[in-house]
């Protein structure tokens, strides 16, 4: 049995009248852990019991290790999860509260999987954040459930940190014979590893995270995301922190669903009358991938930040 669950699949009525579309989200930030990692994360983590692995160790800027955390304990194995200097107080709380240990090390994401996994030995398994086949067949089941209900969409609009989120609607929509449907892939200015590609037509790696949207944190996207830019139709746009910020806030506002600047940024062009990133397309499938680091708290404390810094 699989450890995420079937999430609702609604129209947005504020979205639809303000971006003049017909806006339906996927709301993944109602899975257990708080965010869409649970459906990969989980398929891998049953994976590797069915293959004899007693311990399971990854690396996470938070959702990715709370997903693993929680598989975890659901399957009655150890966790460890490393995660970088930058990991809020409440992503290494919420870990905790699963069972798992943590261990603080980095600057970046990159730092903490590096010693992540130095850890490993033949009982253990290491689980990726995003880096991973069966993860993005995991995540996949998203737009299984779309297909199934019915909705008819005509684009993807998702957030990119490392390409496991648009690794898996990609598997999903081929899978779905949808190979041809466009994909909006949106990140933060500062964790922008994708676009960056795009415009270099390399796979580049940035200097250092510095968006708010640490979720979105890793300095390159995995080589499958890359790829997949040259082989689908993959249209990436890039928003500021303040703008997936205050599409938290309204989004908030306007469904009561609390979610994180990583999953802001994938709402921020629909909070706009004529959106840029969504020129030609009518009918998109938003997915809400959610975050259960977020606090309306922090919410303040980031826009403290960004005011400190303008």
């Amino acid at each position: 049995m699989p450890l995420h669950i079937e999430t609702p699949l609604v129209r947005s009525q504020p979205l639809s009248l303000l971006s003049a579309k017909d806006v339906w989200l996927k709301l993944d930030a109602l899975q257990p852990s708080g965010s869409f990692k649970l459906r990969g994360v989980g398929a891998l983590c049953e994976a590797h019991v069915r293959q004899g692995k007693k311990r399971f160790i990854s690396s996470s800027g938070g959702n990715a290790g709370i997903a693993v955390a929680y598989s975890g304990r659901q399957l009655g194995i150890p966790v460890t999860v490393y995660v970088p200097e930058t990991t809020t107080a409440r992503a290494k709380q919420l870990i905790e509260q699963e069972g798992a240990a943590v261990v603080v090390h980095g600057a970046s994401w990159q730092e903490a999987n590096t010693l992540a996994l130095a850890q490993l030995d033949d009982d253990t398994a290491f689980v990726h954040p995003f880096d991973n086949e069966t993860m993005w067949q995991g995540h996949a089941t998203m737009v299984d459930e779309a297909v199934r209900a019915g909705v008819e969409f005509d684009c993807v609009v998702l957030s990119v940190g490392g390409g496991g989120l648009l690794s898996g609607v990609v598997a999903g929509l081929d899978r779905n014979g949808l190979s041809k449907m466009p994909v909006v892939a949106i990140e933060t200015a500062g964790a922008d590893s994708l676009s960056q590609s795009v415009q270099h037509s390399a796979r580049i790696e940035l200097p250092a995270i510095t968006s708010i949207a640490t979720s979105l944190g890793a300095k390159q996207v995995c080589e499958n995301a890359f790829n997949l830019t040259r082989t689908h139709d993959i249209r990436t746009h890039v928003v500021t922190d303040l703008e997936a910020l205050d599409a938290c806030e309204r989004f908030l506002f306007d469904h009561r669903i609390l979610v994180e600047p990583a999953c802001g940024a994938s709402l921020a062009p629909l909070y706009s009358a004529q959106p840029p990133a969504l020129d030609g397309l009518k009918a998109p499938l938003v997915i809400v991938c959610g975050g259960a680091t977020a606090t309306v708290e922090q919410l303040r404390l980031w826009r403290q930040q960004l005011g400190a810094a303008a």
